[in-house]
């Protein structure tokens, strides 16, 4: 696995997402470019079946790519092949300074727990050895490093410093 990735974990509703999306504009303004691979245990549907992308899905296309002057998406139905691991869908992704995962909870790399105590939920962190640091929005009595979850900066720092991820101005992996 590239030393660039990490992971973002922590129960559903815990504020994963929100802290990724914080982490993205604090990247951007210092002219990193940061990818995002998003794991979902359910189906996902990026256009209407009625669509004529959906429709090329249906007829068996290998893959389909939908492009607009904005962005395009490229679509591939995994059918009964094995779910394609992280290393593959890394390998797909444009050069970054920094990819961070959320989801693949089976793949081994490090992660930063997204804790809030007050939800009353067990956190990952004692049992799950690949957490290297908490986001939490409480004070927490852990050997673990502890990041105030509300300040961005501070965990986006602390990423870099990990990782050894250098200026924006160094080669892309």
């Amino acid at each position: 696995m590239s030393a660039l990735v990490l992971g973002i974990t922590g129960t559903s509703g815990s504020g994963k997402t929100t802290l990724i999306a914080a982490l993205l504009r604090w990247y951007r303004q210092r002219e990193y470019t940061v990818n995002v691979i998003k794991h979902s245990h359910k189906a996902i549907t990026l256009e209407p079946d009625n669509k004529d992308s959906a429709r090329f899905r249906r007829a068996e296309a290998g893959e389909v790519l939908v492009a607009s002057p904005y962005r395009y998406a490229i679509m591939r139905e995994i059918g009964n092949a094995p779910e394609p691991c992280l290393h593959d869908h890394l390998a797909r992704l444009s050069p970054a300074h920094l990819t961070l995962v959320e989801g693949f909870r089976q793949e081994h790399l490090p992660r930063i727990e997204v804790y809030r105590p007050s939800r009353g939920e067990a956190p990952y962190f004692p049992a799950d050895d690949s957490v290297v640091a908490v986001a939490t929005d409480e004070p927490l009595d852990i050997a673990l490093p502890c990041l105030p979850l509300n300040q961005p900066d501070q965990i986006a720092r602390f990423i870099l410093n990990l990782l050894r991820i250098d200026s924006p101005t160094g080669a892309l992996s």
